[in-house]
């Protein structure tokens, strides 16, 4: 008696949540659940096309693969050769119907799984779980991105819709200069009043991203007096290049660990009395003796942050250390070029409520703000500059991912198309 008291409940929920739905919201609904098995297949295809970054061939495949189903819905679709940031290129879609707001949607094609890598093909786990190379982070959210665009079609929405389409091919290892290779994304969101991100954020349906942190590089040179040992901390010695660079990491920590958001994490050091330190490779090689002060250091390190403001912060504390020497010894510190922040505003998260709504009236519950200090840079970062509202994370659910165990919550998928469909839907009426 309990358990059919139970299950009562969740057909009541259920059918109350339905019922919040418009004529085309349920037609949409209908569809996605009618063609997940195609949308299935498609993914299937995309996870056994090896897609590493640097496999430009492979990642060239799946665009290959996208490009003709993005046409067959009225849109203009190519292919943009990256030969000009030494990565294979971008897939980029495009539909102006005229009516409603710019939405950028965003993808990627590439995963971090290379042909040597032991992780190449589809597996099925069990009836909800598939273990797959980019199968969560993000060729889900790839074939979530196509399979929203079709119900709109079929709901006969998409002509009137202004919609354009990003898929990077290099979004897990960005071409250089970044300039070039996020040329399509920055043009993208000057045009954009909303952009809408398919990563699988931290794989979890109940969570949306408001806010992704920043992530670049910094490199900390450090050079000293060498002489023996013996001679170390006099007047005309000083203390030399691994003491001087080991205050200024140590005035790091207690000046900025406590700050909420912020990380900076020195990946490695290599000093002594002579070193190399090669970029490409990130890899280094040192001499020096037990018995010589040494005459050289460099950091390489990581700092992510929340906004744009947190970085120029940290930045002048980071500089103002550095520049605070001890004795006979010099430092600088410069800092490299990455992904910016997508930092949590007002219209971000008004986006969230909008899309939370959705989500309970369909019957899936709420959705609530990842922590940004859970969830990694994304393409996403490129756009936060030019656009009214944002959100990411609303590909596939999955966990592990970048690893060999990566594996899709298979009843994400349609889930996920029908949230954005509807979204879409209702940004286009203005509600």
């Amino acid at each position: 008696m309990r358990v059919f008291s139970v299950l009562l409940l969740l057909v009541i929920s259920a059918s109350c949540a339905f019922a919040q739905l418009d004529r085309k919201e349920k037609a949409m609904v209908g569809w996605i659940d009618e063609h997940n098995g195609e949308a299935v297949e498609l993914l299937k295809e995309l996870i056994n096309i090896n897609s590493g970054t640097m496999n430009f061939e492979g990642v060239r495949q799946v665009a290959d693969a996208l490009i003709p189903k993005f046409k067959a819905l009225g849109m203009e679709a190519e292919f943009l050769d990256g030969s000009a940031f030494n990565r294979a290129g971008h897939l980029v879609a495009r539909i102006r119907g005229g009516k409603g707001p710019n939405i950028l949607m965003i993808g990627h094609l590439d995963t971090v799984f290379e042909p040597d890598s032991p992780f190449q093909q589809w597996t099925q786990v069990d009836d909800q779980t598939i273990k797959g190379p980019g199968i969560a982070d993000m060729k889900g959210g790839d074939v979530v991105i196509l399979q929203t665009l079709s119900a709109l079609n079929n709901a006969g929405l998409l002509k009137d819709m202004n919609i354009w389409v990003v898929m990077t091919g290099d979004e897990e290892l960005s071409g250089r200069p970044l300039n070039l290779s996020k040329a399509e994304l920055i043009k993208a969101a000057e045009w954009a009043d909303v952009a809408l991100g398919f990563e699988n954020g931290d794989g979890n349906y109940k969570t949306a991203n408001v806010a992704r942190r920043s992530s670049s590089g910094w490199k900390l040179e450090v050079t000293g007096v060498p002489s023996h040992s013996s001679q170390i901390f006099k007047p005309n010695i000083g203390a030399g290049a691994i003491y001087e660079a080991s205050r200024i990491l140590y005035q790091f920590y207690e000046e900025l660990s406590k700050e909420e958001y912020l990380t900076f994490n020195p990946g490695n050091i290599v000093g002594g009395t002579s070193i190399s330190y090669d970029d490409k490779t990130n890899s280094g090689t040192a001499f020096g003796k037990t018995n010589v002060v040494a005459e050289s250091a460099i950091v390489n390190g990581d700092i992510r942050c929340i906004s744009e403001e947190q970085y120029k912060r940290a930045q002048q504390v980071m500089k103002r250390i550095v520049s605070e020497h001890l004795p006979q010894t010099e430092a600088t510190i410069t800092f490299n070029e990455g992904y910016p922040p997508f930092a949590p505003t007002d219209g971000n998260y008004e986006l969230l409520k909008q899309f939370s709504q959705v989500s309970q009236d369909l019957g899936f519950g709420e959705v609530s703000p990842v922590n940004p200090a859970d969830a990694g840079a994304a393409d996403i970062s490129f756009a936060a500059f030019g656009i009214q509202m944002g959100l990411d994370g609303l590909g596939m659910g999955g966990t592990q991912g970048h690893t060999v165990n990566e594996a899709g919550d298979m009843r994400t998928l349609p889930m996920q198309t029908k949230r954005a469909a509807i979204l879409m839907y209702r940004l286009l009426k203005g509600n």
